[in-house]
C-alpha cells in the first residue's frame, strides 16, 4: 500500500487490520492524519502508530470495567517500541529520516534524499512484520495456555 502512495500509518493500519475486521477503507481513513509523525509534525512515526492501532484493534478495552484488554494492549506497545528501537533505533519520525519533516528545509532534504522510498518502506514493512509477530505470538501464547 505505502508503494501505492499510502502514507505508513495507513499502509500498516489497513493491512494489518484485515484480521481484526478494519476494513482497507476505514483503515486508510483511520490513518489519513498520522502521516510524517502526526500531521507532519515530526513525531511518532506513521508506521508505529499504525502498528499501536492494530494492537488496540486486538485487544481493545470496549467494557469499561474491563482492564485486562488495554493492560495487554500497553504491554505490547511496549514490547513493539522496544524491538522497533532495536532495528531503527528510534520511533520518531524526524529521528527515522535524519531531518526535521516539519520544516520546508526538513522536507525539502527528505525530497532530495530519496528517503521517502528508500528509507519509509523499510520502516512499514518493518513495523507491519513486527506487529504482525508481536501479535500472532499473543494468540499463539493464549491457546498454548488454555
Amino acid at each position: 500500500m505505502f508503494k501505492e502512495g499510502f502514507n505508513c500509518a495507513q499502509s500498516v493500519l489497513a493491512c494489518c487490520g484485515k484480521t481484526y475486521g478494519l476494513s482497507r477503507e476505514m483503515g486508510c481513513r483511520m490513518g489519513s492524519a498520522f502521516v510524517g509523525g502526526m500531521g507532519m509534525m515530526g513525531l511518532t512515526c506513521g508506521a508505529v502508530t499504525g502498528a499501536f492501532m492494530v494492537i488496540g484493534l486486538k485487544h481493545a478495552m470496549t467494557d469499561a470495567k474491563d482492564s485486562v484488554p488495554s493492560g495487554e494492549a500497553n504491554r505490547l506497545v511496549l514490547e513493539f517500541t522496544k524491538r522497533f528501537k532495536e532495528l531503527h533505533g528510534s520511533i520518531c519520525c524526524k529521528e527515522l529520516l535524519g531531518h526535521d519533516i516539519s520544516t520546508p528545509e526538513g522536507l525539502e532534504a527528505i525530497m532530495k534524499d530519496s528517503l521517502f522510498t528508500k528509507k519509509c518502506p523499510v520502516v512499514v514493512r518493518d513495523a507491519a512484520a513486527l506487529v504482525e509477530d508481536l501479535l500472532v505470538s499473543t494468540k499463539a501464547s493464549a491457546v498454548g495456555g488454555s
